[in-house]
């Protein structure tokens, strides 16, 4: 396994403070953000300093009961060589669910949903990570996700499911100790039992990020400091295994560069002190693994998939009802908790507002104060289906086609917008005919 040291998220917002940390021997930057034929300035400052580069997926989406998308994965596979990266990283996870494979409404989530831990989910995991494999030019590490909610009926515990995984394919893994005590505070599941079945000789490296509490629900936020029971289960991991890289994640809400280097500084001296035995390991309520033979590594795996084609029907199924649930508002499903259930959708639609003015950042310039509360509006009554970038479109259309906003003046601007980036082409096959035609009318007048 490659040594990659200690690293930290690379963010447009804190490039030039990244360049001048002492001590940082990689960057992670998100996949999707940066394109291989115009990488930033930075990155090939970093690169060509002998700074390692990882491409970090969020899109895939190789949790779901679909297969992997063929240009997702030529698209991560053209970063891993545009930024020489000795690995790539990706989720287990499902981002999207309806479809084909559900005669149903194609759904986005626009964010990191759990997998069940089941024989159905593992199977069709494994098959969709063998095909990944298979795409991409270099090794692929998969991370555990942050979850608020708990499928019921679940067959294995985090360790157990991790533990088969790499058994079966071979990936490598990701460990966020971040991710683990969330699940501790939102799931009750806990991270010491979780390490003690985890293949440690798997392990890529860690991620470690900040977050907050609220109602006795944690939110994995990358936008606070890091927690002293974070770097507490970072402790007990190290005290497993010296990891090969260790990153400092952090998306939004910067501090200042000293605050970041002290939170590395923190990083590495938990990790040294563990190694060093310093460190003692966490006794209260440990759980032992459901199955002892598993963290003995005497599981006896079958030599071929049992085949996920009727396990991807049924998976397909329980995920689009579960997803429809969050951002479609049918009814919850039967098992899940309601209570976190809302939490989740409520969630779900403010990181799709918050994601919506990053991406087109003039919708909230134009439509000021007014911006948040139209677009969660909006979010209610109409599910994700295309992606952040058609999402926006969506937004402007929908508040056109209703009359809105009112002042004549913001309305004449955001029709200029929405025509500007939808080309000859309508986006939909919503009645936008009416839209151009009256956009037109509306710019005519306002010329003359």
């Amino acid at each position: 396994m490659q040594h990659l040291g200690t690293g930290i998220g690379w963010r447009p917002e804190i490039a030039d403070a990244v360049e001048r940390m002492p001590g940082i021997d990689w960057v992670e930057v998100v996949a999707e953000n940066v394109c291989p034929g115009h990488l930033p300035d930075s990155l090939r400052r970093l690169r060509e300093r002998g700074v390692t580069v990882v491409p970090h997926g969020v899109s895939l989406g190789l949790g779901g009961a679909d297969r992997p998308d063929e240009d997702r994965l030529t698209a991560l596979a053209e970063r891993a060589q545009a930024l020489r990266a000795p690995l790539v990283t990706e989720h287990i996870a499902f981002v999207r669910a309806g479809g084909a494979l559900t005669a149903s409404q194609p759904l986005e989530a626009g964010h990191l949903l759990p997998v069940p831990r089941t024989r159905d989910a593992l199977d069709v995991l494994c098959e969709n990570v063998r095909i990944a494999q298979d795409a991409l030019p270099v090794p692929l590490a998969l991370e555990n996700i942050a979850a608020l909610i708990s499928w019921p009926g679940e067959e294995m515990t985090e360790g157990q499911f991790l533990y088969e995984l790499v058994e079966r394919t071979g990936v490598r893994l990701l460990i966020d100790v971040a991710n683990l005590h969330t699940n501790h505070v939102n799931r009750g599941e806990d991270p010491s039992a979780a390490l003690d079945t985890l293949p440690v000789e798997a392990i890529a490296y860690v991620h470690v990020a900040g977050g907050f509490e609220r109602d006795g629900v944690w939110h994995d936020s990358h936008a606070h400091p890091v927690p002293e029971p974070v770097l507490d289960i970072l402790a007990d991991l190290a005290s497993h295994v010296t990891p090969p890289g260790v990153l400092l994640e952090r998306d939004e809400n910067f501090p200042a560069p000293e605050a970041l280097e002290a939170e590395l500084d923190a990083i590495r001296a938990t990790v040294s002190r563990a190694a060093a035995g310093e460190v003692a390991r966490p006794t209260e309520n440990r759980a032992e693994a459901a199955d002892p033979a598993v963290s003995r590594g005497e599981t006896a795996f079958p030599a071929e998939s049992r085949g996920a084609g009727a396990a991807r029907q049924r998976l397909a199924l329980a995920q689009a009802s579960l997803l429809s649930a969050l951002v479609g508002g049918t009814p919850v499903p039967e098992g899940f908790d309601r209570a976190r259930l809302k939490v989740q959708s409520q969630a779900l639609t403010s990181k799709r507002a918050d994601v919506i003015a990053k991406v087109a950042p003039e919708l909230p310039g134009i439509l000021g104060d007014t911006y948040r509360a139209s677009f969660l509006a909006y979010a209610r009554k109409q599910p994700m289906t295309g992606g952040y970038r058609r999402d926006a479109l969506g937004f402007a259309e929908d508040l056109l086609l209703a009359g809105k906003p009112e002042d004549a003046e913001i309305r004449r601007q955001l029709t200029q917008w929405w025509l500007e980036r939808t080309g000859p082409k309508p986006p939909s096959p919503r009645p936008v005919a009416r839209l151009v035609r009256a956009a037109a009318s509306r710019l005519a007048l306002h010329r003359g």
